[in-house]
């Protein structure tokens, strides 16, 4: 597939078939691959042969939807995981070890924060959480020799900032560590990080990826641009013990990273996405970017009706021109700002819990980016693991209201909510 359109790549990238073969992608059912030979099977252990032997490492249908999803980002390569949280683990401990320090955005999704600042804690790997609207100066003070990692999301979930690519990715260049953003309420469709320096991208393909709320999924994708021979990262440099003295850097260059993440990480934790869920995942690319148009336009028009109703003390959006982060959203978000709003009432708590039982159209759901509209109040369920200061410190009201806008009519969106705020 030689195409750049993000719209065909959608439809065709990651699978061609031949004469005869199926037009919709396949699913290999299987564990294991047959072969012919010990020789074709050790070239396959000792990582001389890209191949299939095993499905932890890699699957037929898997390895589809990785080539897809990386022709849409424009990354070297990736790595489909079970879950956002299994990519964002699965990049962690690829990349850092114990006794390695890591700078994340204050503003990134509860359960990662939650990952970073109390499991990953556990296994000796340190977090400083920073406020995307230091400076830079302030920002880099908070570098050590340690440091390993950088990452931020493109939009946040749920405090809906805007991540400032650009720069942070020279921050992190300048003191020699790759940047990682998740994408996951951009999309490739909106927003593609390495286009703009980020050296990672991750999703949890359980949004908008399958946008219909069927299949978990996660992915990481590497632009193959970060310099792993810097000095700071000698387990890419250095022969690994467990394939026969393997150099990734020395022997796969810009797939470095991808080859050490799953011949490494994939092997030993076994996050891995099943044939049945790339396929789920594949079937809801091909419309990707189709349904985020129409989710942006939806919510833009929700945006502006909630910021303008009387019970509504705060909105935010990227999309609204009031927005803090509106100059950031028209850099690196010209086709919109996706479909996920989170307002505060003026009623607070109470009235937020009101709104959200009257509704009739939307639903309460512990979920984002699906096709139906559905809502969720952060502070009693996604973030309830935080305390009102770590709440605080990722942006979040406890108050606030959470509420991702589907595919529905616009009309019947906003009478749905006019009616249910009458009600708060």
């Amino acid at each position: 597939m030689t195409s750049k359109n993000i719209q065909t790549l959608a439809i065709h990238g990651g699978y061609t078939p031949r004469n005869g073969e199926p037009s919709a992608l396949p699913i290999a059912q299987s564990t294991t691959f047959y072969y012919e030979s010990t020789d074709a099977v050790a070239r396959l252990f000792d990582l001389q042969e890209a191949g299939f032997f095993y499905s932890r490492l890699a699957n037929p249908t898997v390895d589809a939807l990785e080539r897809k999803i990386a022709a849409m980002e424009g990354g070297v390569g990736a790595l489909c995981t079970s879950s956002g949280q299994a990519a964002l683990f699965t990049a962690v401990i690829t990349i850092c070890r114990a006794g390695d320090h890591i700078l994340a955005s204050s503003t990134i999704y509860g359960g990662s924060f939650n990952l970073l600042g109390s499991s990953l804690k556990r296994l000796g790997i340190d977090v400083t959480f920073f406020h995307q609207n230091e400076s830079s100066e302030e920002i880099a003070r908070l570098f050590r020799p340690s440091t390993r990692l950088m990452l931020g999301e493109t939009i946040a979930n749920p405090a809906l900032t805007v991540f400032d690519i650009e720069r942070f990715a020279t921050l992190a260049h300048e003191h020699k560590v790759p940047l990682l953003v998740d994408n996951t309420f951009a999309t490739p469709w909106l927003c593609r990080p390495l286009d703009f320096g980020a050296d990672l991208v991750m999703h949890s393909t359980t949004k908008y990826m399958d946008g219909h709320a069927i299949q978990l999924g996660g992915v990481i994708v590497d632009s193959g641009r970060f310099d792993w021979t810097c000095g700071n990262y000698p387990e890419f440099t250095e022969p690994d013990p467990t394939y026969h003295g393997t150099v990734y850097t020395r022997d796969f260059g810009s797939m470095a990273f991808l080859v050490k993440a799953r011949a490494q990480t994939l092997r030993d934790y076994g996050c891995i996405q099943t044939p049945q869920g790339a396929f789920y995942t594949d079937l809801g690319l091909m419309t990707l970017p189709q349904r985020m148009d129409c989710h942006c336009r939806n919510a833009e028009k929700v945006a502006a009706f909630l910021e303008n109703h009387p019970k509504v003390s705060h909105v935010n959006y990227p999309g609204l021109a009031s927005s803090p982060d509106h100059a950031l959203a028209q850099k690196y978000l010209p086709r919109g700002c996706s479909g996920v709003i989170s307002f505060t009432l003026t009623g607070g708590r109470d009235a937020g819990a009101r709104f959200i039982d009257s509704l009739e159209l939307g639903s309460l759901e512990v979920h984002v980016a699906d096709i139906r509209t559905c809502v969720l109040h952060p502070a009693s369920s996604t973030h309830r693991q935080l305390s009102d200061s770590q709440l605080a410190e990722c942006g979040i009201d406890p108050g606030l209201v959470r509420i991702s806008i589907g595919l529905e009519h616009t009309d019947d969106i906003l009478a749905d909510l006019a009616q249910a705020l009458d009600k708060a």
